[in-house]
């Protein structure tokens, strides 16, 4: 008589994968101290983008426009590890109303499939078919005016990606080239990848570091471990850009980089690392660490003293990428 199904991975008991294959997802999650922060200066809705799939995104506005001029368009890419996350998370939620009031902006906060039901290079494809969402919003049908040609600025579009939402940013900025002409009407400015999740065999000092809260070693390697390619490793190039089968950078035509990590974050010397490389190669990257803040640092505490410098230094990318 063979043995009951048992755990095999464990990702915080968000989410549990069974030696019969099977998986379990959380209904209820604790948050911790994590709670909706309510901005009564944006309202938001929410539409489905892709059918074939049951995606949603949610848009998110000032409640009360500017009388003249159009809003600059920020897409936000959730964070989890390509496994877990979602736009309705409270951390989430919170991050797009801060973007929103902190920029004036319109934000679009897309959901996409999670592995390990759905592996790379799904999130991406989805992150992808988001984009074309806008596309055709931008030369077609309205949505309730939020959209509207004299309302949402297309060619004033930010791609913001948080942790595995980073690394999905940087491969559209080198899938969709320097003014993402696939994209016309819609014109990317510029990228922002919070602490972007790369990946590597080998490990870098940081990741041998001391861990952060509820974010180890093991985690992260949990997570690539159901999210890349069968039968790929932490090298695969959708997990680091510059493993050894990756294709070279050097000669991809990239719109502005601004990168951002917490000083005490495990993934803090691949971050730092990213942006030398890039720089070296001569593309538009910006750096910039925050003293002593961990993984998450925005994202799960927008509403802060440095929530608030990080909405300065993204208004300030904003001004030197329009030039």
């Amino acid at each position: 008589m063979g043995s009951l199904p048992h755990v095999v991975e464990d990702c915080m008991g968000v989410l549990q994968v069974f030696s019969d294959g099977s998986i379990f997802r959380a209904d209820e999650i604790d948050f911790r101290n994590i709670f909706v922060v309510e901005n009564k200066s944006i309202v938001h809705k929410d539409y489905l983008y892709d059918k074939e799939h049951n995606l949603s995104l949610r848009l998110y506005r000032p409640a009360s426009p500017p009388p003249s001029g159009k809003l600059p368009i920020f897409y936000y890419l959730h964070g989890g590890g390509f496994c877990v996350g979602s736009r309705l998370w409270p951390n989430c939620h919170n991050c797009c109303t801060r973007l929103a009031s902190g920029l004036g902006a319109l934000v679009i906060s897309p959901d996409y499939r999670l592995a390990p039901e759905h592996r790379l290079p799904a999130a991406l494809d989805d992150a992808h078919s988001a984009l074309k969402w806008l596309q055709s919003k931008a030369k077609g049908e309205d949505l309730d005016g939020w959209l509207a040609p004299e309302a949402a600025d297309f060619s004033r579009v930010y791609i913001v990606g948080d942790s595995s939402g980073g690394n999905i940013a940087h491969h559209l900025a080198v899938d969709l080239g320097f003014g993402s002409p696939k994209l016309a009407p819609v014109r990317v400015r510029g990228y922002v990848l919070l602490a972007p999740f790369f990946g590597g065999v080998a490990r870098t000092e940081s990741e041998e570091g001391p861990s952060e809260g509820m974010l180890n070693l093991e985690i992260l390697d949990r997570f690539w471990r159901l999210s890349v390619p069968s039968g790929g490793d932490r090298d695969h190039p959708l997990a680091n850009p510059f493993g050894p089968s990756s294709p070279s950078l050097e000669v991809a035509a990239l719109d502005p980089i601004l990168a951002l990590v917490g000083g005490n974050e495990m993934l803090k010397d691949r971050v730092q690392d990213y942006a030398a490389r890039l720089k070296g190669m001569g593309k538009n990257v910006k750096y910039v660490e925050y003293k002593g803040k961990q993984h998450g640092f925005f994202t799960n505490d927008a509403y802060s003293d440095v929530g608030n410098q990080v909405i300065q230094d993204i208004r300030e990318f904003m001004l030197e990428s329009s030039k």
